[in-house]
């Protein structure tokens, strides 16, 4: 069917948490779900900056419904402490997994957990607190779980073998490595959760998306949330020409994904132009969706973790 990003269905009465949601693609998936009627919980690790965040969203879309949560991805025990308040949520439609490390490290740091700090900001937290809140989600009628994953899964492949990169670590490996590890999950947990019979429609339903290329330079400045120097602008609209897009045409993809009634489970959305336009269904990577990579992730991220990774009864 035919999608308008610009004119969402109403989802007054849902629910929906993004992690992350304070800048970037984040804040404006929550803007554009807050502006169709959602409420948006912003799942952040600085309160401040999610306070900015609650401010734009309701300036930009009067009357929005939004409140914000605690949350640093690369710390287990906040993890858990976000996970026991949305377990008090009366419903959750759609967990949306957006926050990460866009720009890594040059050298090689660790969580306060010792996880290679890249995979667990990006994808070791999004792994446990899915696992955690897979009982509101349930208990949900219709919902979702979005993982935000990234084209460079298309220019960097890894079979996920050395999940801590403590010999062979170089920034743009483990970002790649985190996205792609993202990918397998996303695409692994909707099996999963179609095998204990709790996934498809009416269950919980977990898509894939990407947000193309998708720059600070070509989307809209927003006081506290989004403030780029005019050389930075000028250089990345250049870039518009080669096929880049602003964050808000970004989010698109991730918006499309948790609320166009017409997707189910297992699917991977991205931009029609792959780096940029409106969201389409496209065509995941092999490695994406390899069973036995998959099998392998999640046990070692259960090991790192120290918890599996349970479905409910």
């Amino acid at each position: 069917m035919s999608w308008n990003p610009r004119s969402l269905p109403d989802q007054s009465g849902r629910t929906f948490v993004v992690t992350g949601a304070n800048a970037g693609l984040g804040y404006f998936t929550g803007e554009q779900l807050a502006g169709a009627g959602a409420h948006v919980v912003l799942a952040c690790r600085n309160p401040a900056k999610a306070a900015a965040a609650v401010a734009a969203i309701r300036g930009r879309a009067p009357g929005a419904s939004v409140s914000t949560l605690e949350l640093d991805l690369a710390d287990l025990a906040s993890v858990r402490r976000a996970a026991e308040r949305m377990l008090e949520f009366p419903q959750l439609h759609g967990l949306i997994l957006n926050a990460g490390i866009v720009h890594p490290p040059t050298d090689r740091s660790v969580s306060l957990d010792g996880t290679e700090l890249v995979l667990a900001a990006n994808y070791t937290g999004h792994f446990l607190l899915t696992s955690l809140v897979l009982p509101v989600l349930l208990g949900t009628p219709g919902s979702r779980v979005v993982s935000l994953g990234s084209l460079i899964s298309r220019l960097m492949d890894s079979a996920l073998d050395d999940l801590q990169l403590e010999v062979t670590y170089n920034g743009w490996k483990a970002y790649a490595q985190s996205k792609i590890a993202m990918q397998v999950f996303g695409f692994e947990l909707d099996r999963r959760l179609r095998a204990a019979g709790q996934g498809g429609v009416g269950g919980v339903q977990s898509l894939v998306a990407h947000p193309g290329c998708s720059i600070s330079g070509l989307t809209p400045g927003i006081r506290g949330v989004n403030e780029v120097s005019r050389a930075k602008r000028f250089v990345d609209t250049l870039q518009s020409f080669v096929g880049a897009q602003g964050k808000d045409a970004g989010a698109w993809s991730t918006v499309r994904a948790a609320i166009d009634p017409a997707v189910t489970g297992g699917q991977y959305y991205g931009p029609r132009l792959l780096t940029r336009g409106t969201p389409t269904l496209q065509h995941p990577t092999r490695t994406s969706l390899d069973r036995d990579i998959a099998a392998r992730l999640f046990a070692r991220t259960e090991a790192l973790i120290d918890a599996p990774f349970a479905l409910g009864p």
